[in-house]
Formats: structure tokens, C-alpha cells, sequence
């Protein structure tokens, strides 16, 4: 029979708010504290001293829980806004390290914000959720709810599968001859899948690869060192990109912001510049045009001349100038993204920004004339981006359909875009990508003046049977 855990206090110090946070973290993960222990490699009596409040917890200890137990950035937060001098009035009101209720467990607190939580099978699944106030975000439903009889109303379309394919990974190990080029592999099988199926079943995936690059890292000096950080930057855009199409920002920025420091340990100046674009693009995502437009131009600045690398950065500030409204400076700077397109040096040793080309550009483009309100000419933006997408790419086909459809909508095309919105929708509840699902909603509200139409009902209706219902 296992010991009873000694009960804590959260409220007896900010000490011992952030011990129980960490437990909570870990309890809700299901691991004891000492397979935890075998994870990150900390002294198991620091840990448990920790959690409870009786030692404070480091820095480093606390990265550790928060990247073990896939808390986002969350228990990292906490700690810094403890260290920042919060109190426990301040804490108890409602940080982001308090674990939300579930579905199950009664009336259920929703978050701000599109927050998402990675679930493991044995907590439950992530299911579509829409707010009272139109907005769609992501809850978790025990399984045992979720099979019995929930699952089938949240992934109610026709064919849409239930459960997410959990792509086969090789393991890491740290006696691997080249750990570096099995790492590169899988990575590469992280990518493919994310484009078929989303990224929910993923994020805890790559977050093991950066704990276990971790590993290897110790003991390591010189070139080896350095390259490892390499890949370990490289892992952890991808988290932050899997973050943000899952519609979690804040985990977003959190694995970009760390992306972007091993960036610099490591010396790769095109990596930084990298990270740099995808900061410019997770802010236009947040439609936050300043930092937009200022990060993507010092990007551009740090890039190297005659580099696809300034044409990505290019186009990310193309897009911020549109959500400040400025339809002029937009158009001036994605013909300027296209011409540092058309004259960059092939490098055949880089591997960042290949996948940028005309397609590409036009698709942005079509976003932002959206975003300016010229809405037939973005409409046919998306209609030609997608006829161009190349095969595999799943989770986009559905992203350009819904920002087409919405363009539609804007345009006045009621039945245009209702059609489109449900092939949207199919995609969107396969992939789980709260992209699709956050524009699909809405798509709905922008629809609602036509409600009485048979193709905009149909839309609606489909769109409610997929998801959940704030209580």
C-alpha cells in the first residue's frame, strides 16, 4: 500500500504555494514523485522538501517540473512572480499554476485566454469547448466521460476520427553512436505528423526530446556541446510552434523565448534570426502589430545578406503593418519580401526558410488583405493558395479554408462561406488545430445575420455538435 502524501498549505507562504503547484503538476500527470525523480535527475528529499514547502525551490528545479510535466511555462511563471515579491493574496486570486477543473467535476471555470493543456491518455482528452461568448478553447475530459458518451457529440462529424494517430518515435539513448542525426530523425517525423495530424498528441513528444537532449548535454564540451544546443533550439521552436497552433500563446512564447536564448549559447546566428521571424509571427497571431513589425524588422537587420532568412522576416512585418491598418506599407513590404525572395543565394547547407516561395507569400498576403478588409481579393488569395498546397500538408488545407470562408463571409457570400466553413470544420476537429476551430467561431458570429439561410444553418449546427458547451 502506498504512504499518504502529507498534506500541504499552499497558504503559508508563497514558499509553499509554489510546493503545492508543483504537486499539483505532478499528481495531475500521474507520476509518484520518485519516477518524477528518475525524469530530472534532482535529489529526491530536495524535491519532496520543495513541494512542501520546507526548502525553497530553485530556479533550475522548477524549468525542470515545468518541462517534465508539460506545464507550459506555468510553474516557471509562478516562481518568478514569487521571486518578484507576489504574495499569497495575490496568488490565491488565481495564477496560472492553479489547476483548472474538469468537465466532469461540475460547473467548469474557463480560462481567459485559448489555453491548452497536453493530456496524457491517462488523464483525458482535449476536447473543443466553446464560451459563452463565442470564443473556443480547450478542456479536458476524463476518458472514462469521454467514451462514454461526451466523445461522440464533441468529434460528432461524419468520419472524423476520435482519437489522434500518436506517430512511432525511435527512442533517444544516450549511448546512441550519433545521437545528433537521431534526434534531426525525429524531429522530422514530429513535423510530418504535425501536418497530418495536429499537434496535441505531439507537444508531450517533443518536450521528452528536449528533456533528454538535456541529458546528453551534461558531461559534453566543445563542438558536441554546441551542436546539441543546436538541436535543442531547434526543439524547442517546434514546441513553440505546436503551442501555437494548439491556441496556447503563452506556452507559445514561453518555448520561443527559451528557443531563442539556445539560440545564442549555441553561436548560430541564422538560427536566431529564425527565431526572431517566429516571434514576429506568433505576434501577429496575437495580433500584437508593434512587436510584429519590430522584432520581423530586426530580424531582417541580423540576417545575413542575400538570405531567404530576411524575405521570411520580410513578410512576418508585411502582415504587422496590416493589423496597424496601414494597407500601403503592407504591399510595400510584401513586394519587398518577394524581391529578397527572388534574389537570395541558394544555400544548400541551410534548412531554414526553404519551404518560403511565392505560394507562400500570396497566402500571407491574402490573410492581411483580410485583415484590411478587402475581402473578395483575399477570398481568392486562399482559393489559390490552396489549389497550390502540396499533398501532406492536412492541418493548412483546413487553415486556409477557414480563413477563406470567413473571407467570404466578409464579402457578403453567406453560402460561399458556410460550405467552405464545413469542410473547414472537418478538418479542424481531425487535427484538434485551434486555428481552424478559433477562426470557424468566429466565421459563425459573422454568419449570424444570415442565419435563416439552409447552408448557413447547417454550418452552425455541425460546428455545435462538435464541440462542448460552457455550463
Amino acid at each position: 500500500m502506498g504512504q499518504r502524501p502529507v498534506e500541504l498549505t499552499p497558504n503559508a507562504s508563497p514558499q509553499h504555494y509554489l510546493g503545492a503547484a508543483m504537486r499539483a503538476r505532478r499528481t495531475e500527470r500521474g507520476l509518484s514523485l520518485a519516477r518524477l525523480q528518475a525524469l530530472i535527475t534532482y535529489d529526491y528529499s530536495y524535491m519532496a522538501r520543495a513541494e512542501r514547502g520546507r526548502q525553497a525551490a530553485s530556479a533550475a528545479l522548477v524549468e525542470a517540473y515545468d518541462q517534465a510535466l508539460n506545464a507550459g511555462g506555468a510553474l516557471v511563471q509562478l516562481h518568478r512572480d514569487i521571486q518578484g515579491g507576489a504574495d499569497i493574496a495575490t496568488l490565491s486570486r488565481g495564477h496560472v499554476a492553479k489547476a483548472e477543473p474538469h468537465v466532469a467535476n461540475g460547473r467548469t471555470s474557463l480560462a481567459e485566454g485559448s489555453e491548452v493543456q497536453a493530456l496524457s491518455d491517462a488523464e483525458g482528452i482535449a476536447v473543443p469547448c466553446r464560451t459563452s461568448d463565442g470564443r473556443i478553447i480547450f478542456v479536458s475530459v476524463p476518458r472514462r466521460v469521454f467514451l462514454g458518451g461526451i466523445g461522440a457529440a464533441a468529434v460528432g462529424l461524419a468520419g472524423a476520427p476520435t482519437a489522434q494517430a500518436s506517430p512511432s518515435l525511435p527512442r533517444t539513448a544516450l549511448s546512441d553512436h550519433n545521437p545528433i542525426e537521431h534526434l534531426q530523425a525525429i524531429r522530422r517525423t514530429l513535423i510530418d505528423a504535425d501536418n497530418l495530424f495536429g499537434p496535441r498528441a505531439l507537444i508531450p513528444k517533443v518536450q521528452e526530446q528536449i528533456n533528454a537532449i538535456t541529458a546528453l548535454r551534461d558531461g559534453k564540451r566543445g563542438a558536441d556541446r554546441r551542436r546539441l544546443l543546436q538541436v535543442q533550439t531547434q526543439f524547442a521552436e517546434l514546441a513553440g510552434w505546436f503551442h501555437q497552433d494548439a491556441g496556447d500563446h503563452r506556452a507559445a512564447q514561453y518555448w520561443t523565448d527559451r528557443a531563442l536564448q539556445w539560440s545564442h549559447m549555441a553561436g548560430d546566428p541564422d538560427l536566431t534570426v529564425y527565431i526572431l521571424a517566429r516571434k514576429s509571427q506568433l505576434a501577429g497571431d496575437m495580433r500584437d502589430p508593434v512587436e510584429a513589425v519590430d522584432v520581423a524588422e530586426a530580424a531582417e537587420e541580423t540576417a545575413q545578406p542575400r538570405t531567404r532568412l530576411a524575405a521570411v522576416a520580410a513578410t512576418y512585418a508585411a502582415h504587422g503593418h496590416a493589423l496597424r491598418g496601414d494597407e500601403a506599407e503592407a504591399m510595400r513590404a510584401y513586394d519587398h519580401a518577394r524581391d529578397l525572395l527572388h534574389t537570395a543565394d541558394p544555400d544548400p547547407e541551410s534548412n531554414w526558410g526553404v519551404w518560403l516561395d511565392d505560394a507562400y507569400i500570396d497566402v500571407q498576403r491574402a490573410r492581411s488583405l483580410s485583415a484590411l478588409g478587402n475581402h473578395g481579393a483575399a477570398a481568392a488569395g486562399f482559393r489559390t493558395a490552396i489549389r497550390a498546397l502540396p499533398a501532406g500538408y492536412h492541418r493548412d488545407h483546413g487553415v486556409y479554408l477557414a480563413r477563406e470562408a470567413s473571407a467570404h463571409a466578409g464579402n457578403g457570400d453567406a453560402e460561399q462561406a458556410a460550405g467552405v466553413g464545413l469542410q473547414a470544420l472537418s478538418i479542424g476537429v481531425e487535427t484538434g488545430s485551434a486555428r481552424i476551430l478559433t477562426e470557424l467561431a468566429q466565421l459563425d458570429s459573422a454568419l449570424q445575420q444570415w442565419k435563416a439561410v439552409p447552408s448557413v444553418r447547417e454550418f452552425h449546427e455541425s460546428l455545435n455538435a462538435a464541440v462542448l458547451h460552457e455550463a
